[in-house]
């Protein structure tokens, strides 16, 4: 998941050499995958790696944004003592590689034939120079509305596919008494709709406002439309959301307390611990206007160079990371699809099946985008940017109008 990014490296690490703490046998791994249903997708690779004959030594730091994981990364390398291997997003496996702190994974890709199986704008992230420095272990899309089923048939609601139908279904679930949208008041999640929400209006104007940072597009009267439609999808929370986790206004949906979520497919990994199924106890649609647009982000394993004496680990790590096997299972735990192209989709839900699906389509349309919100879109700095315009919004009476000529004057101090 998403979020904040590697921000100012070169200005906090030393060029000093790395010490290399781990064992041959063994990788100490940093992530932030600590909520239920991504504590049971990481165990996946715990026991697979173990199966290998190489251990785990487990560096779980809470938070599902990650901020706190890359603060908790930078006090270890700049103290000399860097952990084998460290979840990261896209563009922090960039800025890390630009530093030259991560080791090589060549030998293992090439034996293995990643170039042939990843895609190429999932490559883009985690390959350096040409060199491979990271194992994608997913693909996550960030643009669902999750919604109660049984709220859903009571009240007779289908899932919406365009805005006035998404609004029309939340009035009426807040008329039966539910929360219309379950939200959580991070800067994050609130990004995370906002640029779902850019998406729908047009996937040419995803790419030129956010990928391309173009100001024209920033200021247009479709950045304005897509705030009005922000402003609107705010106004279905309930009071208690700000500072809410994710995870826990997934729960409102998966019990019947709210109607919809518009949050990513990670998602679906709460509603899998929870013992349902995605796709039949808890519907999933795409954002409503983004059909045949894919926005991605990818979580990477990163392997920092920490010596020879823990190569043959790491590289253990990454063909167990890349296995077809794992990544099947992996994915199925956690509610992405596979980084691998081919991995069959026969044991996928129907949420996953869509995606696997609507990958390959937007692959080919040149509609397929890295995640803003989620490290794939702008540099750490540059997407500080976009987020606090949003959250300033989100946060307060500005109007869209205002929102627009904050966004070009934010990005624009930010290039």
């Amino acid at each position: 998941m998403t979020k904040y990014l590697t921000r100012g490296v070169g200005a906090l690490l030393s060029m000093t050499a790395l010490s290399a703490p781990a064992l041959a046998d063994e990788v100490e791994v940093m992530h932030w995958w600590t909520s239920g249903g991504e504590a049971a997708a990481i165990a996946v690779l715990q026991e697979d790696l173990q199966a290998r004959g190489t251990g785990w030594v487990d560096m779980a730091i809470a938070g599902g944004g990650g901020d706190a994981a890359m603060t908790a990364l930078r006090a270890r390398v700049v103290a000399g003592n860097p952990p084998t291997a460290a979840q990261m997003l896209g563009m922090t496996v960039r800025d890390w590689a630009d530093e030259g702190f991560l080791g090589n994974l060549n030998a293992v890709a090439e034996a293995e034939g990643w170039n042939d199986v990843v895609p190429p704008a999932v490559q883009a992230f985690g390959t350096h120079d040409g060199e491979w420095v990271a194992a994608p272990v997913n693909i996550h899309r960030p643009h669902w509305v999750w919604a109660n089923a049984g709220i859903f048939e009571e009240l007779g609601l289908s899932m919406p596919t365009t805005w006035d139908e998404f609004f029309a279904a939340a009035d009426a679930i807040e008329a039966a008494g539910h929360v219309g949208v379950a939200m959580g008041g991070q800067a994050w999640q609130e990004a995370t709709i906002w640029e779902a929400i850019v998406l729908s209006v047009s996937p040419a104007l995803y790419e030129a406002a956010i990928i391309n940072a173009d100001m024209d597009a920033l200021g247009s009267e479709g950045i304005v439309e897509s705030f009005e439609i922000f402003r609107r999808v705010l106004g279905y929370a309930d009071p208690g959301y700000a500072g809410r986790d994710w995870n826990l206004a997934t729960a409102m949906v998966i019990n019947g307390e709210a109607g919809m979520q518009i949050m990513g497919d990670w998602a679906k990994g709460e509603v899998i611990n929870a013992g349902l199924t995605p796709g039949e106890q808890v519907l999933c649609a795409v954002v409503p206007g983004t059909d045949g647009a894919f926005l991605f982000n990818t979580d990477f394993f990163a392997m920092f160079d920490v010596g020879e004496d823990a190569q043959a680990a790491q590289r253990n790590m990454a063909s167990a990371a890349m296995s077809v096997s794992f990544q099947e299972t992996f994915n199925l735990a956690k509610g992405s699809i596979p980084a691998r192209t081919d991995v069959p989709s026969a044991n996928f839900d129907v949420c996953g099946q869509t995606s696997m699906a609507d990958l390959v389509e937007a692959t080919e349309a040149g509609t397929l985008f890295g995640s803003l919100a989620h490290g794939h879109g702008q540099p750490a700095s540059v997407q500080a940017a976009y987020l606090d315009v949003v959250t300033q919004f989100a946060n307060s009476d500005m109007t869209p109008e205002a929102a627009a000529e904050a966004l070009v004057a934010s990005v624009g101090g930010a290039l």
